[in-house]
């Protein structure tokens, strides 16, 4: 996710779990059926997140979200919060959130964060956590927007997953950090290691910026996040998969990344095929949507 496309971004942008871990919990757990979904057991409500990069009335985003059964909120949040202007408003979203019974994640990322770490965590994360409005930290980060991604992209690599390693140990368990990627992290790798399971390992869970206005078929939403499902699979992290609502551009590559245009109900159409190809599996999250003010601009 990010809050505005590139021509970069043109371009990128469940399942059972491991035996002993079935094993470890003992006769009182429901077997698993074929992929990683239990026997038996009633679908789970899909769950639903959404970005909320803009500055809007916090009981008209918390109302939005909770009647699209919207779970989790992932709030923008600006460097040295607790001595922002936007302090009053974060923390009423967040106090109307969490009485809806909503979790709320601070939000933050720029690709510049791959070189300035320190600051990263001095100026943004540290002031985030210390309001006490999150119950987790959420970046999008981006680094194949700078210009070393072309130059040196084996060290632009390595740079932005010791950002994440610095932030989830920074954030610690009590906040557990998630990353946005594009779908084509696996194509990336980092040694003998795609890239996408790179960043699975570091951080908590993942959303794949899977953009398609499409669930099925080729180059559809199923079809381009199926490496990212495969690796959450393997490094056994929790996965969601982002969903674009803003005008991106009149373009054929960028009209296919978004909804913008169609209505709500055309959505939810899609969103459900992707529900019902991988709600119940092990590690499927859910959907993000992309974002407050592209979804409450789009027609019934």
């Amino acid at each position: 996710m990010a809050r505005r496309m590139t021509p970069v971004r043109a371009l990128t942008l469940s399942l059972a779990a491991a035996l002993a871990g079935v094993l470890a919990v003992g006769a009182a757990t429901p077997a698993l059926a074929a992929g990683g979904k239990r026997a038996g057991a009633p679908p789970p409500t899909p769950a639903r997140a959404m970005w909320v990069w803009s500055a809007d009335d916090p009981a008209t985003v918390v109302a939005f979200a909770r009647d699209r059964g919207v779970s989790r909120l992932f709030v923008a949040v600006p460097p040295q919060v607790t001595s922002s202007p936007d302090l009053p408003r974060l923390q009423q979203l967040s106090a109307q959130a969490r009485a809806a019974g909503m979790q709320v994640d601070a939000l933050g990322g720029d690709p510049g964060w791959v070189d300035s770490p320190s600051w990263a965590v001095t100026s943004w994360l540290t002031p985030a956590l210390a309001s006490g409005l999150f119950t987790g930290v959420h970046v999008d980060v981006e680094p194949y927007l700078l210009a070393s991604w072309s130059t040196d992209q084996s060290g632009t690599v390595k740079r932005y997953l010791g950002l994440l390693s610095t932030l989830a140990s920074s954030a610690g368990p009590s906040h557990p950090l998630e990353a946005d990627i594009p779908f084509w992290f696996n194509t990336v790798s980092y040694g003998r290691t795609p890239l996408d399971r790179a960043v699975m390992t570091r951080v908590a869970g993942t959303t794949v910026m899977a953009y398609r206005n499409h669930a099925a078929g080729t180059d559809g939403t199923l079809d381009i996040a199926a490496a990212a499902l495969a690796s959450a699979r393997a490094t056994g992290r929790p996965v969601r998969i982002g969903q674009e609502t803003n005008d991106l551009g009149s373009a054929p590559e960028e009209v296919k990344q978004t909804f913008f245009g169609m209505t709500r109900t055309q959505m939810e159409g899609e969103l459900a095929q992707v529900d019902a190809a991988l709600t119940g599996s092990a590690t499927y999250a859910g959907i993000a949507v992309e974002d407050y003010r592209g979804w409450t601009a789009m027609a019934p």
